[in-house]
């Protein structure tokens, strides 16, 4: 009998390395194939348990684990599209740790998803709603990240779609961040910014008492 969703549920909680690596492996051919996953949504608490467990795979320390987790969850949105935005909130917070990660490739295939996430699941303005929170965070990379995944939605989607009044304050306040990886991210997302809207960035950030000469 064919992997279903039951069988997922259970094994997607399985804290073994190897055992997790041959799900995600399972999981990624299932939702690659809708006619073998007709039962995918059949079950809602199933479906947020399955997807609340491979959010815990993304915050593993062991990056192979932490990378599947990634195309799982990349694997779903595709599949659910606007029906994967009720895990949104969850899963970004997981995302923006994983921006912070050691390796480039953790990080980003982290971007990737937030990326993906602003084309298939929700508008670009919702995601930044909730992913705002990560210009504070305790990581440095992290916060380079945000940034630099601003720098990324503005290349792809422009500013139409984005509340920027929102967003720039944040970036003003990592201009005089303690790392310079930070304050450099800042001032290239600006830059894209400024790219976009022009002069009513440079009139914005003298209101907000940024020093001409910077």
């Amino acid at each position: 009998e064919p992997a279903g969703m039951d069988y997922f549920c259970e094994q997607v909680q399985q804290k073994d390395v190897g055992r997790r690596m041959q799900v995600g492996q399972e999981l990624l051919e299932y939702l690659g194939d809708p006619a073998r996953s007709p039962d995918l949504e059949q079950d809602q608490q199933r479906l947020d348990k399955v997807i609340d467990e491979l959010t815990a795979w993304v915050n593993s320390s062991n990056f192979k684990v932490a990378l599947l987790g990634l195309d799982v969850l990349g694997a779903f949105v595709d599949r659910l599209s606007g029906r994967f935005k009720p895990y949104i909130g969850t899963v970004l917070l997981a995302l923006i740790d994983r921006m912070g990660d050691a390796k480039d490739q953790v990080r980003e295939q982290a971007q990737n998803l937030i990326l993906k996430l602003m084309c298939e699941a929700a508008p670009p303005m919702y995601i930044w709603e909730r992913l705002a929170v990560g210009f504070k965070h305790k990581n440095y990379r992290s916060r380079e990240g945000v940034c630099l995944c601003l720098v990324a939605t503005l290349n792809i989607y422009g500013a139409q779609p984005l509340i920027l009044s929102k967003l720039v304050p944040h970036l003003c306040i990592a201009f005089g961040d303690s790392n310079s990886q930070v304050r450099d991210a800042a001032i290239l997302a600006i830059v894209e910014v400024y790219r976009h809207v022009g002069e009513k960035v440079r009139i914005d950030l003298t209101k907000r008492g940024i020093p001409p000469g910077r």
